[in-house]
């Protein structure tokens, strides 16, 4: 019976040890869990990147909308502003001084027999005083006021009277514009109408007496 001599047995028996040589199996191992590892790492940075592209598309609508906000307060400011300029005009209109109204009351009043108007002035004067904004003192909170203009109205009359007494009608002129529904609802309640100055009797061109004087008549201040 003929032997069989395997002369590659050694070499055979030592490849096949090297094949499942343990430390091969754990290089295998490594880099297929490296590969995992990267393949994982990869998914992530993925995810990282579509995050951030959203994170970013979000902060740029908060910053639209905030920008929007911002434009709306600014546009709002400006109407209350405005209403509140067209509400102090609309007041500035209803209180303002009306000449038509005051000259329909003179010609009321100047029936007084020998008396007659020569001269009217109307003095219209505005006194500015500066707002002061709030302040803390003391930790307290001192409450500003804002700029206030006041109005100072003066009617200046001045007449003669060349009644038959000279001087003798000026009270009655007096209590005439007192009277006057005009006056009394519009002037000052205190001193609104006060004789500034009665002249000496004297004599015309036709040989006639009279004396001149003059009238104030004021008005309440109102505050602007």
């Amino acid at each position: 019976m003929p032997i069989k001599i395997n002369l590659l047995a050694e070499t055979l028996a030592a490849e096949d040890m090297r094949r499942r040589d343990p430390v091969k199996r754990c290089a295998f191992g490594g880099a297929f869990f490296v590969v995992l590892a990267l393949v994982w790492y990869s998914a992530k940075l993925a995810e990282s990147m579509v995050a951030n592209e959203k994170l970013t598309q979000v902060q740029s609508q908060i910053q639209q909308h905030t920008n929007d906000y911002s434009l709306v307060e600014a546009n709002q400011k400006k109407i209350s502003d405005a209403e509140g300029k067209l509400a102090a005009l609309q007041k500035l209109s209803d209180a303002r001084f009306l000449q038509g109204d005051l000259l329909n009351a003179l010609q009321q009043v100047a029936i007084v027999p020998g008396v007659q108007l020569t001269h009217l002035r109307v003095d219209q004067a505005y006194l500015y005083t500066e707002g002061t904004p709030p302040q803390n003192s003391g930790g307290r909170t001192i409450i500003g006021h804002p700029p206030t203009v006041v109005e100072k109205i003066v009617v200046s009359i001045d007449a003669r009277d060349s009644s038959a007494n000279p001087g003798d009608e000026v009270n009655n002129f007096k209590q005439a514009v007192v009277s006057q529904p005009y006056f009394k609802t519009m002037l000052d309640t205190t001193n609104g109408v006060t004789l500034v100055n009665l002249s000496a009797p004297q004599t015309d061109a036709d040989g006639k007496p009279y004396v001149l004087f003059s009238m104030d008549c004021r008005y309440p201040d109102q505050y602007r």
